[in-house]
């Protein structure tokens, strides 16, 4: 079988709209499912990370986020709603002042900003809070 642009393109139509019709995973379980990946199953705690983020954002287009996590070597922040739920990855090496980060991120709709930090132990801790977004960012 020769595969051409053509067949392909309905092939990927075929599979989204199957997707669609049985269900299968939502954006959140996206999420649960790279933080799976990023620890490996490992358990993880929380209250070593700090996530500063707006409670309400006016624009989508540009949330401010602020993480922050004494003794942390990496630091990735997940946007649950978002189509892809992986935003920025930080890594901070051994001589890092501050293990510490602000960035702005686009936000599809009213949805949870997750913060998964690796320790420098080798442990993962977390943090979550939920932002409104009251104008669209990445779905309009």
């Amino acid at each position: 079988m020769e595969l051409t642009r053509r067949k392909i393109l309905a092939l990927g139509s075929g599979t989204l709209a199957f997707a669609s019709l049985t269900g299968l995973p939502a954006f959140a379980s996206l999420t649960d499912e790279a933080i799976a990946a990023l620890t490996g199953g490992a358990e993880i705690g929380e209250g070593a990370i700090t996530l500063t983020a707006p409670e309400i954002a006016e624009n989508g287009n540009t949330v401010p986020i602020g993480v922050s996590a004494p003794g942390a070597t990496q630091i990735t922040l997940y946007a649950d709603g978002n189509p892809v739920p992986s935003v920025a990855t930080f890594n901070f090496g051994p001589l890092s002042a501050s293990r510490s980060a602000s960035t702005r991120i686009r936000l599809a709709k009213t949805q949870n900003v997750v913060a998964v930090a690796k320790m420098e132990d080798g442990s993962y801790q977390m943090a979550k809070t939920e932002v409104k977004v009251t104008i669209g960012g990445c779905g309009g």
